[in-house]
């Protein structure tokens, strides 16, 4: 998002020198930060592996107490009309099942954007909070729906059931073979990407989502991308006082 020229703070946990390492690696990237920090634990450790086929080895992250999660909705409080959350991952063992519910039902209604990039479960009962986007991948569509989309239309009639549940904008991943976006206005649009070799997918769905939002937020068009004209100042004391977009990890 910095890079696309997109000003934005990620907001959720850290815990211990792992979480120090991180922040110190945003920083260095010119990216704000508003974390809560945790007094015991570490922030996980997830190993990839790049062989024949790509491992994932994810580790267990730090628990979260409840007054730790008081101050993230006191942080989301502050959000205001226009901003953009973007909920991501998987829900940490400490945390209530709905607690992406729970955040959701306390921006209803206050005009702030929400985007869920989960799978699964956790992904279908935030639809009826009407989220700005999702984007699950078409392997995530065949846990849902019971089979795995293959052609255009699949992939569509697949999108048209969460935009019937309460999604605004249906964004599918498909790896290789690109993207399909169903629209809040009904349009279909698929894209393909470049041919190559794959040194490493990690964040590759982040990037998308990323992308899409910097176009969308830069023009308001679902079709038109305008690259950045310059890059952000790389002081976050030079930014804005009120981001525009907020990143929150959960794990």
């Amino acid at each position: 998002l910095t890079r696309l020229g997109v000003e934005n703070t990620a907001l959720g946990f850290l815990a211990g020198f792992t979480g120090q390492a991180l922040a110190e690696g945003l920083r260095k990237n010119g990216i704000q930060t508003d974390f809560i920090w945790l007094t015991e634990g570490l922030t996980r450790i997830n190993v990839k592996i790049k062989a024949g086929e790509e491992t994932e080895l994810n580790g267990r992250g730090p628990v979260i107490p409840s007054a730790a999660l008081d101050e993230l909705f006191q942080k989301l409080d502050r959000l205001q009309s226009g901003d953009v959350l973007d909920l991501s991952g998987s829900i940490p063992a400490s945390l209530p099942d709905d607690i992406y519910q729970q955040i959701l039902r306390q921006l209803e209604g206050r005009g702030i954007l929400t985007v869920v990039d989960a799978a699964g479960e956790l992904l279908c009962t935030a639809l009826s909070y009407r989220p700005f986007l999702i984007k699950p991948n078409h392997h995530e569509l065949g846990e849902i729906f019971g089979q795995t989309p293959v052609t255009d239309q699949e992939l569509t009639a697949c999108a048209k059931k969460l935009q019937k549940q309460g999604a605004r904008n249906v964004l599918v991943s498909m790896a290789g073979e690109g993207s399909l976006l169903l629209d809040e206005t009904g349009a279909c649009h698929r894209l393909g990407v470049p041919r190559g070799t794959v040194r490493n997918s990690v964040g590759a769905g982040d990037s998308m989502v990323a992308g899409f939002l910097a176009g969308w937020l830069k023009t308001g068009d679902y079709t038109v991308w305008e690259p950045p004209q310059a890059p952000l100042p790389p002081s976050p004391t030079d930014w804005p006082q009120r981001p525009r977009f907020w990143p929150c990890w959960m794990c």
